[in-house]
């Protein structure tokens, strides 16, 4: 009787470590069919972003060879030209910056030229700075 409750034991022990040896390769082929599946996925999205990024880039080449012709009653044509925006803000921090930093650096130095020279440059750096991230939030929202 002893023998055949240790055969017992044996037999379920050895179909046990089968059956979760399956299991394992079961769950690695569903892991590797997931990853396949994913590859996929992304291969599409990459395709769809270049073909986005050639649409823009064609787009802005057609936009930037756009000219308009007036006619006008004495018969001359003049070409209208893209009108300018003014000053970055990257500019106009620089500009603000370096005049506030030169008034700030007259007034707190003892040596007055010095001062300005130090104030100007410092303010000019920081309103660059700061101009430049008014400018990519800019570019961000259009």
């Amino acid at each position: 009787m002893k023998a055949l409750y240790i055969l017992f034991a044996a037999l379920s022990i050895v179909s046990c470590q089968n059956q979760g040896k399956k299991d394992i390769n079961i769950a690695k082929q569903a892991s590797i069919d997931s990853m396949k599946v994913e590859i996929s996925k992304q291969r599409v999205i990459d395709s769809m972003k270049t073909q986005m990024a050639n649409l823009e880039a064609e787009k802005a080449k057609a936009q930037e060879q756009k000219v308009v012709v007036v006619h006008q009653q004495d018969g001359t044509a003049t070409a209208e030209t893209p009108k300018k925006k003014g000053w970055s803000a990257t500019a106009k921090g620089a500009v603000i910056g370096a005049g506030v930093g030169a008034a700030t650096g007259a007034i707190v130095s003892k040596k007055k030229g010095e001062g300005a020279i130090i104030g100007g440059l410092a303010g000019a750096a920081l309103g660059t700075g700061t101009g430049a991230v008014i400018d990519s939030k800019q570019k961000k929202k259009e």
